[in-house]
């Protein structure tokens, strides 16, 4: 079994486990708009309105959330220039590009598999009633 060493204590690897740290590292990789980002920037640099204009659906304050956790835990380089205005720039690190076979392969399976997804969602609603939204 692999252990991983913290500052903290050393637990095995578990992500079923809530207070392993690997489970923080997959909770960034499962959110939606860290895929969603891994996946624009595997087709290059791009500056923060580009990425907020190509990602459908993400606010400002989101969109800047997320960057900031994934630089933070090494997925993307951010490069500032000094010019009036400042420029910035986002770009995936090393670690990064790691990620882009398979969440780019998540999202290539996302497309295959629609229809079968949205069939599946007919028939439960056929059996089951309409969909309630909570409050």
């Amino acid at each position: 079994m692999v252990t991983i060493e913290s500052t903290q204590r050393i637990c095995p690897a578990n992500i079923l486990d809530a207070d392993c740290p690997t489970r923080q590292v997959l909770d960034l990789i499962a959110d939606k708009w860290t895929t969603l980002l891994v996946v624009l920037l595997s087709q290059g640099t791009k500056r923060f309105g580009e990425i907020q204009r190509n990602v459908g659906g993400i606010s400002q304050k989101m969109l800047t959330q997320t960057l900031r956790r994934m630089e933070e835990d090494g997925f993307v380089t951010r490069v500032i220039y000094p010019e009036i205005p400042p420029r910035t720039e986002y770009s995936l690190s090393p670690l990064g590009i790691s990620l882009k076979a398979p969440l780019c392969g998540l999202s290539q399976w996302a497309i295959e598999h629609l229809a079968e997804v949205e069939n599946a969602r007919e028939v439960y609603a056929q059996k089951n009633g309409p969909k309630v939204l909570s409050a």
